[in-house]
């Protein structure tokens, strides 16, 4: 569109020009454009060309004026200046001063949580089969605690109840079993609804035939006797997976370390419900033992774990000597961990078995320990005791140790040389230096003593049902009594003794005993000679009997008990050092009584000790967590003859605290004597670690 058709059309919209005018052509003026129907009241001669431009000036002659060359237009200025923003002209900050912490979001309104559903679970068949324990235990709806966000939450938690159940079904051998769930609302309760698992578990599947393949073994059935199943049977997945289980504990232990179960295979049968079942088993090559070979950071070696080891080179390979083994470097407590790994060879022997190898994983542990113990009783005060060990400071497994005891009664030093498994498993040298005081009020004394001991012991790791011990003390020792008519008790005493002991376990544990018993029996002739007083020697034996049962009410009740003899024959009482007879009283002996503090007595009422000694006690040991309640009643005696006697029996009855641990239960009693005599306390109190008895 030119110039002038933009100018027509403004001045069509100040002056109107008519529309008649528009529809008429150039070429014939008097023809119409619209055709003969047109309406006669609009012909117009439409305007021409000519006639435009004669009509412009009658508009706006300012607008028939040419325009000027476009590079000499001038553009109009503002005819104000405004000055620019001083901010715009100062230099920008360093990159590193821009705060960048975003500026705080507007508050939203938090959305209005949904109203929860409420719902209730219904389990249909599985009581009959003895499953609805189980399955609500692991149910998705009742671990729900009855609340859902929605009825779809609900709905689905059905599903996997229904897949839960089937699951259940299947391994204890309902395998046609079905479930379905069903999620409806509780009529006139908004918000509540009801979940029904429905179950029907269909006939139980049982063994029908047995089968263990695989390469020959010795004796023939091995594999076989070991798979505990039986035609008939319900094919529960438990029981199938404990029976394969068996087979590869059984075969190690017979010969075959390397023994490899398949996959089994269970076909059933829904005729008659019954599925046949078959396990592929390869035994390897029967073994036997070889040599030793130590890995890792090794504390002993070889021939070491060798006399540890039950077993000899060439015996039948057996998995319960090696886990005896294993548990014999444990004991020694000197390796953090070890392991034992069978290797095999390809070396057969005359008798067809292949030689295996055991390879002794060791890791070596703290060789050092410190320890301390603190304890208090009626009679004996404080005794703090402490010791520092080297367990391997003269390999293999020879320990020293410095112990130090400080007690209101109390105080020694001494050092002892220890050499565990000396030759042999199990055995034990001991040799042992001591210097003590001893201030009592039956005698004081300053004694010395070196002994030696060779024993089988129990240790917490290690309970051994038969034990022993045999050595030998000699001790020299002065000894004073307070009362000053008793003169003919003191005196510098010269003691050498052969001292041996023989003990029986059959309780369940060192440390904290709940069934079973133990019975101890001690012997020791000793030879005395006094250097003044009088001088003199004398030879007499020492014997004492102790035995202990405990027997189980319950899981969390035990009630044990305690009966001790002793007795000292061919010497008078007068003729034995006032610390080599017999005492009662005390935490180890009759609580309720003062230590050392019953039997016969002297002008200033301070006890004598006697030949003869009885002790009895009873204890109801009710633990709850961690915690535990003991009362108790303890008797006991000692008599100037060297036979033990119930006449003159003394009570002490409590009740007492126990806190057990890890290493043994904490152990508070408080007693009282029965029949309390002046004098007497009213109350004792005893702490230490570990039961009474």
């Amino acid at each position: 569109m030119g110039i002038k058709s933009v100018i027509l059309f403004a001045c069509l919209a100040s002056h109107p020009i008519d529309a008649k005018a528009l529809a008429q052509t150039q070429a014939d003026p008097s023809k119409d454009a619209r055709g003969p129907d047109a309406d006669p009241s609009r012909d117009a001669p439409i305007i021409s060309e000519r006639q435009f431009d004669a009509a412009l000036p009658l508009i706006d002659p300012a607008l028939s004026d040419p325009l000027p060359p476009i590079d000499q237009a001038e553009l109009p200025l503002p005819t104000t200046k405004t000055p620019p923003d001083p901010a715009l002209t100062e230099p920008l900050p360093a990159l590193g001063a821009f705060n960048v912490t975003p500026p705080p979001a507007a508050a939203e309104a938090a959305p209005e949580a949904a109203p929860s559903v409420h719902y209730s679970v219904a389990v249909e068949g599985l009581d009959k089969v003895d499953l609805e324990g189980r399955f609500r235990s692991l149910s998705a709806l009742d671990n729900g605690d009855g609340d859902a966000a929605s009825g779809a939450v609900i709905t689905a938690r059905a599903k996997e109840d229904e897949d839960l159940a089937v699951r259940l079904l299947k391994s204890e051998g309902y395998y046609d079993a079905v479930a379905t769930s069903l999620v409806n609302p509780v009529t006139d309760q908004p918000n509540r609804m009801r979940a029904t698992i429905s179950v029907t578990p269909g006939p139980r599947y049982t063994l029908g035939t047995i089968a263990v393949t695989g390469p020959a073994t010795v004796p023939a059935d091995l594999a076989r006797t070991a798979l505990p199943l039986k035609s008939g049977d319900p094919i529960v997945a438990a029981m199938i997976q404990g029976a394969e289980a068996s087979v590869s504990v059984r075969l190690p232990q017979k010969g075959y370390p390397f023994a490899m179960l398949g996959q089994r295979d269970i076909v059933l049968d829904d005729r008659d419900a019954t599925g046949d079942y078959s396990l592929p088993v390869d035994p390897g090559p029967r073994s036997s033992f070889g040599r030793i070979v130590n890995a890792g950071d090794a504390v002993f070696a070889p021939d070491h774990v060798a006399l540890l080891a039950r077993f000899r080179p060439g015996a039948l390979y057996d998995s319960r000597r090696v886990e005896d083994l294993r548990e014999a470097l444990v004991a020694t407590s000197l390796l953090s961990s070890v392991a034992i790994q069978p290797v095999r060879t390809g070396e057969t022997r005359a008798d067809g078995t292949e030689q295996v190898d055991l390879e002794v994983r060791q890791q070596k542990g703290p060789a050092r320990t410190l320890a301390a113990s603190l304890g208090y009783a009626t009679g004996e005060g404080f005794k703090l005791q402490g010791n520092w060990t080297h367990r391997n400071l003269f390999p293999p497994e020879g320990a020293l140790t410095a112990d130090l005891v400080l007690g209101s009664q109390q105080q020694s030093i001494g050092g002892s040389f220890r050499r565990s498994n000396a030759g042999r498993r199990d055995r034990t040298v001991l040799l042992k230096a001591r210097a003590s005081h001893d201030n009592f009020a039956a005698y004081e004394a300053y004694t010395m003593t070196l002994s030696g001991r060779i024993s089988r012991d129990s240790t917490p790791i290690w309970q051994k049902r038969w034990t022993y011990s045999y050595g030998f003390d000699l001790t020299a020792t002065d000894e004073r009594r307070a009362d000053p008519t008793r003169g003919r008790d003191d005196g510098t005493y010269l003691i050498a003794a052969l001292p041996g002991e023989l003990g029986y376990d059959r309780s369940n544990s060192i440390l904290n005993p709940t069934s079973g018993f133990r019975l101890l029996g001690r012997l020791s002739p000793e030879y005395s000679k006094r250097l003044n007083s009088g001088g003199g020697s004398d030879i007499y034996f020492r014997a004492q009997l102790d035995a202990t049962g405990y027997y189980p009410i319950s899981d969390s009740f035990v009630v044990a008990g305690r009966v001790r003899f002793g007795s000292i024959i061919g010497a008078n009482r007068d003729a034995i050092a006032p610390s080599r007879r017999f005492y009662a009283g005390g935490g180890g002996s009759v609580r309720g009584f003062g230590y050392q503090q019953l039997g016969p007595r002297d002008a200033n009422d301070n006890p004598l000790g006697g030949r003869g000694l009885t002790e009895f006690a009873l204890e109801g040991r009710y633990r709850f967590g961690n915690l535990g309640i003991v009362p108790f009643i303890d008797a006991g005696q000692v008599s100037e003859s060297s036979v033990p006697s119930l006449k003159g029996l003394r009570f002490g009855a409590g009740i007492g605290g126990r806190l057990y641990t890890n290493f043994g239960p904490l152990r508070i009693d408080v007693a009282t004597p029965i029949n309390r005599r002046p004098g007497e306390s009213v109350i004792t109190l005893y702490l230490s670690i570990g039961q009474a008895f």
